[in-house]
């Protein structure tokens, strides 16, 4: 996916507005060069208008030799001949005004045909997404809403999703979805150089519903082991083959969970509606900003959100400075499914806390989500004493 670079917060996240969905921004030709180095298949580098123009040009020149695939795109604030007679000459494929948006989404795009050209179609195949769920606190829901989110996305086979679990001393979503699994991450552990699909296969556990499970270690001392350089390495790997990776991860900035952060393309934070969790989520996007990690592409679940617990939702983006993204209730419909080995979003896809779920599954990736709902019938008669009660909800079809 494309990266922009700027020294400007602000102005990458304008950039990343134009970009694809997944894209992502750094603040300096630094993170920039570790970023190339780790991403070989990258097609295009955005540089922003606050960058010094001669550093502009070198980028570009020494990209024009070392990664001809990859397409540079300038975006300045303003465009002369001599500027611009520069910027080709050094190997820049494109230069757009600031504020174009459409005109840099129309360069990335021609970045893109040029990187499948060069490269031919198995070259340029496209990667699967990464999806992190992440919270600074534990007990508010984050594994639950990591495995309906990876069933939802996964839609019974229709979609390659692999869930990971990365809390690697506590992690629990193998017993959440009852399953037992023989190997687990762990057996990773030294393959950080060799670690391909067929090895990273033969480590998955399958769910019923066809989402492949990446199991967190049997126990907690192995979390020591496993090292930041081999959850790049997995979540790389896995990526090659999954349209879509969901991880789920510790309730802390632990160096394998800033790794996985650091490899993700969009960021799902779960918070509740109490004083102590939302301190931690105001800490973790503060952290989560000077890291410059998942710019621009952070969403805000809430879960128990209870109207009556005294915090409201306008309330809660007001204190983030951020938008809600979607609203768990608190139900015992939850609370049973995962207790009974099948999550909500299977076992009963029209409830609410279902179809909220779902419609997060379907912005996250930008596609339109037509979604059944559960709806109250007019008020039945009079039961027959002694009759048994009947539901007052059905699932419209």
């Amino acid at each position: 996916m494309p990266i922009a670079v700027d020294p400007d917060n602000p102005t990458v996240t304008s950039l990343l507005a134009a970009l694809p969905t997944g894209s992502q921004g750094v603040d300096s030709t630094e993170r920039l060069k570790a970023w190339l180095g780790q991403h070989v298949d990258e097609y295009a580098v955005v540089l922003g208008p606050h960058l010094d123009f001669d550093t502009v040009v070198g980028i570009c020149e020494e990209l024009r030799t070392t990664r001809p695939t990859v397409s540079v795109v300038l975006v300045r604030d303003a465009i002369d001949t001599s500027m611009l007679t520069q910027a080709m000459k050094a190997g820049a494929r494109d230069v757009v005004p600031h504020d174009e948006e459409g005109l840099l989404a129309a360069a990335v795009a021609r970045a893109h045909q040029l990187h499948v050209a060069l490269r031919g179609p198995s070259g340029a195949t496209q990667l699967g997404r990464v999806i992190t769920v992440f919270s600074p606190k534990g007990g508010v829901g984050k594994t639950t809403m990591a495995v309906n989110l990876a069933l939802a996305r996964n839609e019974r086979g229709a979609r390659k999703v692999c869930l990971v679990d990365l809390d690697l001393a506590f992690g629990d979503v193998a017993i959440t979805m009852q399953l037992f699994p023989t190997h687990s991450i762990e057996h990773a552990i030294g393959s950080e150089d060799s670690l391909d699909l067929a090895q990273i296969d033969g480590l998955l556990t399958r769910h019923q519903d066809s989402l492949m499970v990446l199991a967190a270690p049997a126990h907690p001392d192995v979390r020591e082991r496993v090292s930041p350089a081999l959850v790049a390495k997995v979540l790389r790997t896995l990526r090659e083959g999954f349209d879509y990776v969901v991880v789920d991860t510790a309730p802390a900035f632990d160096e394998q969970v800033l790794t996985a952060l650091d490899e993700t393309d969009e960021c799902i934070l779960v918070a509740t509606l109490d004083v102590p969790t939302l301190k931690n989520v105001k800490v973790a996007l503060e952290t989560l900003d000077m890291l410059n990690i998942a710019q621009g592409h952070r969403h805000l679940l809430l879960n128990r959100a209870d109207d009556a617990v005294g915090i409201s939702p306008d309330k809660v983006e007001a204190i983030l400075g951020m938008p809600v993204s979607a609203q768990i209730s608190t139900a015992v419909e939850i609370a049973a499914a995962t207790n009974a080995g099948s999550p909500i979003v299977v076992v009963n896809p029209a409830h609410q806390s279902s179809l909220e779920v779902l419609a997060l599954a379907g912005r996250l990736t930008g596609e339109e989500v037509r979604l059944a709902s559960a709806s109250p019938q007019p008020e039945p008669a009079a039961e027959p004493e002694g009759a048994k009660p009947r539901g007052r909800f059905r699932i419209r079809k």
